[in-house]
């Protein structure tokens, strides 16, 4: 019987991690499969004791589980610990352990958009949850002098702030609002949130109305691979970023903390773009 592996969250039927994973196992000659599991906040004790008795190999951990399973994990890695979040289990020698490669899938996905130097980039990033975290220690842990997080409730992004950065002078938070009414100052939007995910693909997180000349604008959604957000910075003349190179990069990076081996990424890529359509 070969080994198994999974994604947890709620909802998650929409994700191609299965797709991705399994043409992985599948190029790499390893007996495996990866399934989709729908859980509930009330069952991610339970799932993790399934991981720790073998029934469950490993997991990738997505929205909203990324904070909170931390808690029933044994040891956290030094990066997941930073950001605040986890997105990868592993199980080692008996144990549950915790990482975290949404920082730095996300940091490979977009370094080839930025200039030389980041550090005097102003940069915005909708949402405060786990994938923010991730997104905004990576441009911190780069050295970027000038990072605002905006979220429908300002104390969830101070609260973000606090736990990822130790110069409040670099860093600031604000309402979605204020956001919007000062949006030309930022070089680099990115929307970690869900708003504009399959099916309510008419929903953005915020107006892009004061979008300034030349801006780049990045989603972390990838179904579709065009969101209305990225569609109208695109007519405001922005150059965007879907989310198919972060979650390609994330998933590989799980895949190499799994089994060891580094999998084809441009693989993965083209099962993504085939399965969407693109």
């Amino acid at each position: 019987m070969g080994k198994r592996f999974g994604l947890i969250g709620h909802p998650v039927a929409h994700s191609l991690s299965p797709q991705m994973h399994n043409d992985a196992f599948k190029d790499c000659q390893i007996d495996a499969d990866y399934v989709a599991l729908d859980v509930e906040a009330g069952d991610l004790e339970e799932v993790t004791e399934k991981i720790r008795k073998g029934e469950i190999d490993g997991v990738n951990v997505t929205i909203p589980h990324k904070v909170a399973i931390m808690n029933f994990l044994d040891e956290i890695d030094r990066e997941a610990e930073r950001i605040g979040a986890v997105n990868t289990i592993v199980r080692h020698n008996g144990k549950l352990v915790g990482y975290n490669t949404d920082g730095a899938g996300y940091m490979q996905s977009i370094e080839s958009y930025l200039p030389s130097n980041v550090k005097d980039m102003n940069i915005l990033v909708i949402g405060a949850g786990g994938a923010a975290r991730a997104v905004c220690a990576s441009f911190l842990g780069a050295g970027v002098s000038s990072l605002v997080v905006a979220n429908r409730t300002k104390e969830k992004a101070d609260t973000l702030l606090n736990l990822i950065s130790t110069n409040q002078d670099q860093t600031n938070a604000m309402t979605l609002s204020e956001a919007e009414n000062g949006l030309e100052k930022f070089d680099l939007i990115v929307n970690t949130t869900s708003v504009g995910m399959s099916p309510y693909t008419e929903q953005i997180p915020i107006s892009l109305r004061k979008l300034k000349d030349k801006a780049i604008v990045s989603d972390l959604i990838y179904n579709p691979l065009e969101t209305a957000f990225l569609k109208e910075a695109a007519e405001s003349g922005a150059t965007t970023v879907n989310g198919v190179g972060m979650f390609v990069n994330q998933g590989a990076l799980s895949f190499e903390y799994w089994t060891g081996i580094k999998p084809d990424r441009k693989r993965m890529t083209n099962i993504v773009l085939k399965t969407l359509g693109g």
